[in-house]
């Protein structure tokens, strides 16, 4: 690829991604770019998409599988942090870190949005996941978002056009677009119960999750009526190692990068354990997670 070099917008070249995903995985991505606006993303994406350079945007890294170097452009949206308080309305940029939007709303006595308290990430990406825990998920409290289009036009889009399902949606169905900030409505709560939730799943987190190693969360949806961490369990496969990456003996859902594991050792092991299930349970585990490759 040629040196890439677009005015007025930050580029690092050569950048080392394991600062970036939370699978802490050693690659590298031949640049990373910084648009400080609206304006400088559309020019950024324009001359990406003219001199055909592939390009994705990176939130804060917590479900990616990087397979090997990354020979595009990761666009960070750091800068797009705006955030906006109206009682119980909040408009947030995709770049804000969502464990911190979530602690400071609920130190607020803002309630709906506990669940995130855990959850790393970006608002942008949580939008585009619906991440979720306990029984709730962005669905529940997105109004609206502002995209950037395909066509390199904004647009809002609003909870009805986003097609919410079980860690889906629209924008994940249609990469092309770009959530740019969210709505989300909250309500009025106790402020020390609030706390107490958050306290206490904490607490739960510490004692049933592998925190203590590398990982993005979750490696399958759960199938209906079923829990994939049971029957990854249940077909043996807890503490299974394929080079540096385990399953967790913590929580069969997760996979660790304990022993500087390959994006390849993960994708080997989410690989053997589809085809184990699928077997012995004739159950199609779906990925959480997404492969960059």
């Amino acid at each position: 690829m040629k040196k890439l070099a677009i005015k007025k917008i930050k580029i690092n070249e050569n950048v080392n991604l394991s600062k970036f995903t939370t699978y802490r995985l050693d690659v590298n991505a031949a640049y990373m770019a910084y648009p400080e606006n609206v304006d400088e993303l559309i020019k950024l994406i324009k001359y990406l998409k003219d001199n055909n350079i592939k390009y994705k945007i990176l939130g804060g890294g917590a479900n990616l599988i990087f397979t090997k170097d990354y020979d595009g452009v990761l666009i960070k949206l750091d800068h797009f942090d705006k955030l906006e308080i109206k009682d119980t309305k909040v408009t947030v940029g995709a770049g804000y870190n969502l464990i911190k939007l979530a602690t400071k709303l609920c130190r607020m006595g803002l309630t709906g949005i506990e669940f995130a308290t855990g959850i790393p990430g970006t608002v942008g990406g949580a939008v585009f996941n619906n991440s979720g825990a306990y029984k709730s998920d962005m669905g529940y409290i997105v109004e609206s978002i502002k995209v950037l289009t395909p066509d390199l036009e904004i647009k809002k889009l609003y909870n009805h056009d986003l097609n919410y399902h079980y860690r889906t949606s629209f924008l994940k169905e249609n990469p092309g677009y770009i959530c740019l900030e969210a709505t989300i409505i909250l309500k009025h709560g106790e402020k020390e119960e609030i706390l107490d939730v958050i306290e206490d799943r904490k607490k739960r987190r510490l004692m049933s999750q592998p925190l203590e190693f590398p990982s993005a969360g979750s490696v399958f949806r759960n199938p209906k009526d079923n829990f994939a961490g049971k029957l990854i369990e249940d077909i043996g496969y807890k503490g299974k190692e394929i080079g540096g990456a385990k399953v967790s003996e913590k929580h069969a859902n997760f996979i660790v990068n304990y022993n500087h594991a390959t994006g390849e050792d993960i994708v080997k092991l989410i690989k053997e354990i589809k085809e184990k299930v699928k077997k012995q349970y004739d159950i199609d585990l779906v990925l959480e997670q997404e492969i960059v490759e």
